[in-house]
């Protein structure tokens, strides 16, 4: 088969979810945006259902939609760009949160949909979406009238313990909800990991239950297996690749394996990509093309089938560091070419 192969371990998705879940005395939702970080929605939700998710966000009304007529009617499903325009029909007939993000929206939901179910997203200092402070202070009467089902901030450092921003945002959120009768939510995976005062009442972990970090006790959910379409014998001197970029300087096995940047194997990594045979580390050669990796197998013994890209060896996070990125690029870069298989339920 020359087709690359995407695994993705369910069992190890769900442990991930539940070790987040037992951090916090608080309700665990669970991020499934972005087709579940690239990993499949549908059959990341249901998993995450059956481990105990009953509240799920997602970035636009249209992955809301999708992600209802997978699960049912039963758990809450939250809208990250809240009540957008044109948006009414497909929240009203999804049964949708908008997470209100603006007076605007308000009045938007208010008078297009009363009595629906919304919630509200403040910025607490990351200046991306939310309602700024004083706007809040002109809405906050109103809103709370309507009985919002949960008030919302993100932090924008949380992937950085030490960073005065999170203290910062967190005396901003609290001064904004303080006294509020309704579930708050400050913590995506990093703030979890911050601690109880940053737990709130639900938080909304997504890149650890996927296995990034910075949960650093992930469990790896998903593997790359790239199979080898040919092995040649390449003499010193001799060049692998577009631009000659890659030069023998002894004699060397050459592998050829299909996949590339079309697969979401990003180019900026190819200067120090490494895949696995077995336990023996093997360099990308020479350019990353859109179909094609030159790999050094001249250390392998035999002539393997495939070479492993993500793994036992390397996580997401370690492609992110040699691409200058990060796991979550890595994760929703992976194209529709691989055969996908899942395991565990």
């Amino acid at each position: 088969m020359a087709q690359a192969q995407l695994s993705i371990d369910l069992t190890a998705l769900r442990a991930n979810w539940r070790s987040l879940s037992e951090m916090a005395q608080a309700e665990t939702g669970a991020v499934v945006k972005a087709d579940a970080y690239g990993l499949g929605v549908e059959q990341v939700a249901p998993a995450l259902a059956a481990e105990g998710a009953r509240r799920f966000f997602v970035a636009i009304a249209e992955e809301g939609a999708e992600l209802r007529r997978i699960l049912g009617p039963r758990p809450e499903i939250c809208v990250f760009s809240g009540h957008m325009a044109g948006d009414a029909a497909l929240i009203r007939d999804a049964q949708l949160t908008p997470m209100i993000n603006s007076i605007d929206q308000m009045l938007r939901h208010v008078e297009g949909l009363p009595g629906h179910a919304f919630g509200i997203q403040l910025d607490s200092g990351m200046n991306r979406l939310g309602m700024e402070p004083a706007e809040w202070r002109a809405l906050r009467g109103i809103a709370l009238a309507q009985k919002p089902s949960l008030i919302m901030s993100h932090l924008a450092c949380a992937d950085e313990p030490a960073h005065p921003m999170n203290a910062q945002q967190l005396r901003s959120f609290v001064d904004m909800t303080d006294g509020i009768d309704a579930p708050r939510s400050l913590s995506a995976t990093g703030g979890v990991l911050l601690g109880p005062d940053y737990h709130f009442d639900v938080t909304r972990p997504g890149i650890g239950v996927y296995g990034g970090l910075p949960f650093l006790d992930a469990r790896p959910v998903a593997f790359v297996d790239l199979p080898v379409i040919q092995i040649r014998e390449v003499l010193p001197g001799e060049t692998v690749g577009y631009g000659n970029t890659w030069t023998a300087e002894r004699p060397s096995r050459v592998a050829t394996v299909a996949a590339g940047y079309a697969d979401g194997i990003l180019r900026s990594m190819g200067h120090q990509a490494h895949l696995w045979a077995g336990e023996t580390r093997c360099a990308v050669l020479g350019r990353i093309s859109m179909d094609l990796i030159g790999i050094d197998v001249t250390d392998v013994t035999g002539d393997p089938d495939t070479l492993e890209l993500l793994g036992t060896h390397q996580s997401i996070d370690t492609l992110a560091d040699w691409a200058g990125s990060i796991g979550y690029e890595i994760l929703t870069s992976l194209g529709a070419r691989y055969n996908r298989s899942y395991t565990g339920a």
